[in-house]
């Protein structure tokens, strides 16, 4: 996992990383090259003043990294707006709780073996917006994190099966991060926001309100507990009468809904919610969860605790049934 720090504007920022990638010769062309489609051009123009209206300043932080990287601002566009919103193998699982004093937000992340030395955690401080750490398969996009104020936030990508201009899964969560301070909050801004791809998005803060969020360019449904339960679980389908049509069964999505099962149950029947209760259950030993064959191309890229009351942060950079997590004190 690369680890990287952004400060000052958010130009000045993308600038900077995107300098550093081009420095040690870590270019992107051939990568990007492979989205510079005219369905996904087409796409991302229809984005792009929705982006300006919203979210001028992540336009801002995709021009520096591209003039960093010497590439043009419209093949980064394209590259960035349009991810999620086509077909792609991200897979994940997530689950938060709440327990009385802490509220814990997990998740672990699913994808391909050969791309795992590309992804990276980040730790973003920029002018007028709010600070956070957060980790992703990309850049600029995040797929989960926490900011200052204890807010945390995880996506689980939905097989598109229809996409509208508007924010994908990986910039909305960004946005949310850098914009909200409560869970409430974050649900009245996602309200507000066209929405290109299909995902759920759980969502966590310090006053112990825990949800998971279904949306799609369509239709939105908000998960929370059930009654004499304190907690949510959302994987790679959706759950609810009014997003369930939009699944696509005929695709393979890594047993979305036996890690669905095996999370649930045991956040169901176990009342002792805690730190080392979310490592157990994203290591496995609860039932099937990240106990993917690597021979396949296919595993847990990394797994992260969030704990939006004390903020703090457990990591593992790989596959928790196999590696520890430690404490990231930053």
């Amino acid at each position: 996992m690369y680890h990287v720090r952004f400060k000052n504007n958010h130009y000045q920022a993308g600038y900077n990383f995107g300098q550093k990638l081009y420095q040690k010769q870590l270019l992107l062309e051939d990568k990007i090259a492979l989205f510079q489609t005219s369905k996904r051009k087409a796409f991302m123009q229809a984005c792009l003043p929705i982006y300006q209206k919203f979210y001028p300043e992540i336009l801002e932080e995709i021009k520096g990294i591209a003039d960093g990287l010497k590439l043009t601002h419209e093949d980064l566009y394209t590259f960035l707006l349009s991810m999620y919103c086509f077909e792609v193998e991200n897979k994940c699982t997530c689950f938060a709780f709440h327990n009385g004093k802490e509220t814990i937000l997990a998740r672990n992340s699913d994808f391909l073996v050969e791309l795992e030395k590309t992804n990276m955690n980040c730790l973003y401080s920029l002018e007028h917006v709010y600070a956070f750490q957060g980790n992703t398969t990309a850049f600029v996009e995040m797929e989960d994190g926490m900011n200052e104020h204890g807010l945390a936030i995880g996506l689980t990508f939905i097989y598109p099966t229809i996409r509208k201009p508007g924010f994908n899964a990986g910039m909305i969560v960004r946005y949310l991060l850098e914009k909200c301070q409560t869970t409430k909050e974050a649900i009245d801004k996602l309200k507000s926001l066209p929405i290109a791809s299909s995902q759920t998005l759980t969502i966590a803060d310090r006053n112990g309100e825990v949800v998971v969020v279904e949306c799609n360019p369509e239709q939105m449904a908000i998960i929370r507990p059930q009654q004499n339960e304190s907690f949510v679980v959302t994987t790679n389908h959706f759950h609810t009468s009014k997003l369930y049509p939009y699944n696509n069964f005929n695709i393979d999505n890594w047993k979305s809904e036996e890690r669905y099962q095996t999370a649930y149950h045991t956040l169901k029947t176990h009342q002792n919610y805690s730190v080392d209760l979310a490592r157990d259950i994203l290591s496995g030993k609860y039932g099937f969860m990240c106990q993917y064959d690597r021979k396949t191309g296919a595993d847990t890229v990394w797994s992260v605790i969030y704990c939006c009351q004390s903020k703090t942060i457990f990591r593992v950079e790989g596959n928790p049934s196999r590696k520890k997590f430690r404490e990231d004190k930053r």
